[in-house]
């Protein structure tokens, strides 16, 4: 497992008020990887002799792996242990993104943004670390001052410990980190962290509320935007 540092990054505190850094969940926010995960489930369980439906794929949407065993499992009754399940849902994912991981419309628009305006980012996911070294092949290391995976802390989304962490790193304060996420459970973590949240929804629907802006795809995302989220928080 790696470990996460503490040591801060050194940002600029002049400015009391504005945004510091923006912290970007992976799957199905910055890559198209939701339907990888979802085809890994589903065909495997259609082999076990269980077809997940739609109902299913809203649940599990997001993440967290751990979660999304236990639901699995409670649902179907198929006799493997979670540590097994885990591995062949994982392996069946790692399989389908050898043909290259597809960016979410926006995505290379806003992480080439983010870095033109010297605006640090962090990844924040709840995939494991292996999955995100294969994912930062194609999405760019570069874009990102470090990745936090979801294998790297003690509670992950729904839970504010991921979003939490990469603060701390950045040495920030939660109030002027923007979390950009697309499923439920990582705007629950954002918020629970204390960190104004945009939401782009990939396949859960999410309601807007305080805190969170909702917004159709990536592509309206701008410095603009994430200047006057910060501004805005309560």
């Amino acid at each position: 497992m790696t470990t996460i540092s503490t040591a801060t990054t050194g940002l600029d505190h002049t400015d009391g008020q504005g945004l510091q850094a923006v912290l970007l969940d992976m799957d199905g926010t910055l890559v198209d990887t939701e339907d990888f995960w979802w085809q890994a489930e589903f065909s495997l369980f259609a082999e076990l002799g269980h077809e997940l439906t739609d109902a299913d794929r809203a649940q599990v949407v997001g993440g967290p792996m751990s979660r999304v065993i236990a639901y699995l499992l409670e649902r179907t009754g198929v006799d493997l242990a979670p540590a097994d399940l885990t591995v062949l849902i994982n392996q069946r994912f790692v399989d389908l993104l050898a043909g290259g991981v597809p960016l979410m419309p926006g995505a290379e628009r806003l992480l080439n943004t983010l870095n033109a305006h010297g605006v640090p980012a962090a990844l924040v996911s709840a995939s494991h670390r292996h999955i995100i070294d294969i994912v930062l092949q194609s999405l760019g290391a570069h874009h990102f001052a470090f990745s936090i995976a979801g294998d790297e802390v003690a509670r992950t989304k729904p839970h504010p410990d991921p979003y939490l962490a990469a603060v701390a790193r950045f040495g920030a304060e939660p109030g002027r980190c923007v979390v950009v996420e697309d499923a439920p459970l990582g705007v629950q973590a954002g918020r629970a962290a204390g960190c104004p949240v945009i939401a782009v929804p990939s396949v859960a629907p999410i309601e807007p509320g305080p805190g969170r802006t909702v917004l159709s795809s990536l592509e309206q995302v701008d410095l603009e935007l994430l200047r006057s989220v910060v501004a805005a928080r309560v």
